[in-house]
């Protein structure tokens, strides 16, 4: 029986080829879990409340494109957070998580030939791994951009060739950035869209940690756009609940953008979506209109920040993120790679980390993930110190 050949070549996912990696050996203590981003913060306080009051929605089909008063409450968010207006009808539409619509984004807006020839999906690398696969499920040619220290660990498209960009249907970009915690400027973004409007693509933006930062709000891609009168049809942003409001599970997020796109993309969840059952709605709708969970749980990750920095001070190569919640560690030339510093990690201390080659993909035989692991803070402020100290004494002592 025959088998499609677009996804062969995928390398097995991150966690279980972590779990290929170091399952089979011992801990060498209690284990610490850093590897994977799912928030440990308190959740906001009215989500029980809320789902009780609505548990008998789960007797209806949802709205496919979200309820009223949750695209209302999405675009007032927006208007206070970015300043940018959008009409809750006609350009945002509900996620069941961001990765859906991440897919789906590209399924509904990449178009078949670019310039008479197969189109290009430019990815940071490293990045989220679904960018990837929605290039090969819509038969566009991944292109994987370093995001390195020697480009701030953003990517930089404007040094791709012009016949590179020229066949380029979309630019994925994550702000702050998974997994190096790296916030692309207002400048960087003006940039980007400048380069997008020459060359005809839209720009994906994936700002699902931008309200996870040091001292500043990160800039945001719809911000930008309408400062500097973009094309609305230029931009999607992608934003979601299980950061900013510890809801992992609620797998809720939002895409915004322009009414034509929208349009498309809604018109796909038509056919193949999947829509966030109405309680978790009433969940969400509550969620983004509220900010005092939002800064009461910053607060904490700025004070993890704090204790890293702290920890890590004087390591070389250690560089303090700007956002987001995890740490992008070089690995000392004497142990190796980031799968020889996990496993010794784990086997030595029980502390579990991802390598960072995991989140990254080859490109003339070189992963730019290779020397570095993602460590994630999303534990308890004690657990995550001990945690730390005993990285480094393991690795770096």
């Amino acid at each position: 029986m025959a088998f499609p050949e677009r996804f062969s070549n995928l390398p097995d996912y991150a966690f279980p080829r972590l779990r290929a990696l170091i399952d089979s050996h011992q801990p060498g203590g209690p284990p610490i879990a850093m590897t994977i981003g799912e928030p440990r913060h308190a959740q906001p306080d009215f989500v029980a409340e809320v789902l009780a009051a609505h548990v008998g929605e789960f007797g209806k089909y949802p709205p496919n494109d979200g309820t009223p008063e949750l695209l209302e409450a999405i675009a007032a968010w927006v208007a206070r957070r970015y300043g940018a207006a959008l009409d809750p009808a006609r350009q945002i539409m509900a996620l069941n998580g961001t990765r859906e619509g991440l897919f789906n984004a590209a399924v509904a807006l990449c178009p078949e030939t670019k310039r008479g020839a197969r189109p290009m999906i430019l990815t940071p690398n490293p990045f989220y791994q679904v960018y990837a696969v929605a290039a090969l499920a819509v038969a566009a040619e991944p292109v994987y951009v370093p995001a390195t220290a020697a480009s701030g660990f953003l990517p930089d498209y404007t040094a791709l060739p012009p016949e590179v960009l020229d066949r380029t249907a979309i630019a994925y970009l994550c702000s702050p950035s998974n997994p190096q915690g790296a916030v692309a400027s207002a400048e960087y973004l003006a940039d980007l869209m400048a380069l997008a409007e020459k060359h005809d693509f839209r720009i994906f933006a994936d700002e699902c940690y931008s309200e996870i930062w040091r001292t500043a709000p990160p800039p945001g891609a719809l911000q930008v756009a309408q400062a500097q009168g973009a094309d609305p049809e230029r931009v999607f942003v992608f934003h979601s609940l299980s950061k900013r409001s510890n809801l992992p599970g609620l797998r809720s997020g939002f895409v915004a953008g322009g009414p034509e796109g929208l349009a498309r993309i809604k018109q796909l969840r038509n056919y193949a979506g999947a829509p966030l059952p109405l309680p978790l709605q009433r969940v969400a709708e509550h969620a983004w209109a509220d900010e005092a969970h939002v800064e009461a749980s910053r607060a904490l990750y700025q004070e993890k920040f704090r204790l890293a920095d702290k920890i890590f001070s004087g390591l070389q190569g250690y560089q303090r993120p700007e956002g987001g919640f995890f740490l992008w560690l070089p690995v000392p030339d004497a142990i190796g790679d980031g799968e020889t510093a996990a496993l010794k990690l784990w086997q030595e201390t029980g502390v579990r980390v991802l390598p960072g080659a995991y989140l990254a993909r080859d490109v003339n035989a070189e992963n730019p993930g290779k020397g570095y692991i993602r460590v994630a803070l999303v534990a308890p402020k004690d657990e995550m110190q001990r945690g730390l100290i005993q990285l480094r004494d393991c690795l770096y002592g």
